[in-house]
């Protein structure tokens, strides 16, 4: 997959700084390896596009809608391609977060279908 620009990267930090309520909940949950020992990045390039949360480990990509819900499929398949795409709307994660976080687990706890390409991924 090709690298991120650092206009993408600006965007990502600019993403990070300015979270919605739904988005800081389920960080609080992922980060420092909260989550069945994963690691998670939140706002992180994924080639030239920008995923809320990834989980290199197990190519896991989570991203959240407010209140437009479309059929994104297709779009999930162009820019995560080898990922797995994993989508919950704010208000689950608002008032159904031990749900999302069940989930989230279910799909972690399976191996990933894609192994990661030679030095993609998390070194530590």
């Amino acid at each position: 997959m090709k690298q991120s620009t650092p206009l993408i990267r600006d965007r990502a930090r600019r993403l990070r700084r300015n979270q919605t309520y739904a988005e800081q909940k389920l960080w609080i949950f992922l980060r420092s390896r909260q989550l069945a020992g994963f690691k998670f990045r939140r706002h992180y390039p994924v080639g030239s596009f920008i995923v809320d949360f990834c989980c290199f480990e197990r190519r896991l990509v989570i991203e959240l809608d407010g209140g437009q819900h479309a059929d994104h499929t297709v779009a999930d398949q162009r820019k995560t391609r080898g990922y797995r795409v994993l989508r919950f709307w704010d208000n689950e994660v608002i008032n159904e977060i031990d749900a999302v976080l069940e989930r989230i687990r279910q799909v972690l706890n399976q191996p990933s279908p894609y192994p990661l390409p030679k030095g993609e991924g998390e070194d530590t």
